[in-house]
């Protein structure tokens, strides 16, 4: 199974956090990690989860629609910033099928950190704004396929 860890892309600053639209320069950022994306043929999922939040969730539209993704976009209870990964990780071991996972940091350093280690601090891994962690199981481990950030696209 692949997993990819997809923090959201730049957002614009607000008083109320949930409700925070991507910036343009979120949506350039969007833009050139799907250019790299389909150069590579390197994402492949059968669905993406995002937070409720309106960063993720526009984050994981905009992908989609520039990846010409025909994937469920799905809310996904569980992928705030301060949510505990430990509920999210039992999900994850019923799953067969590739997954995308639209988040925050630090809840999806947290989260990779609990795959590649069994615990959730400290902290192993990263994200970057609009950054993309591919990680792989076989079995019931995990290792790191690939990283990229918005700097190197």
């Amino acid at each position: 199974m692949r997993l990819y860890l997809l923090r959201h892309a730049h957002a614009l600053e607000g008083a109320d956090d949930a409700a925070r639209p991507l910036s343009k320069r979120g949506q350039k950022q969007i833009r050139a990690l799907a250019r790299w994306l389909r150069g590579n043929r390197a994402f492949k999922v059968l669905e993406v989860w995002h937070s409720p939040l309106v960063r993720s969730h526009d984050t994981a539209g905009l992908l989609a629609k520039r990846l010409r993704l025909q994937v469920p976009l799905v809310a996904t209870p569980g992928l705030t910033p301060g949510d505990d990964p430990t509920p999210l990780l039992r999900r994850l071991r019923l799953r067969q099928r590739s997954l995308a996972i639209v988040g925050h940091e630090p809840h999806l350093s947290a989260l990779a950190t609990l795959l590649l280690t069994g615990a959730t601090a400290p902290p192993v891994i990263t994200l970057k704004k609009c950054s993309l962690l591919a990680l792989t199981r076989e079995d019931d481990r995990w290792t790191v396929s690939w990283q990229i950030n918005p700097d190197l696209l």
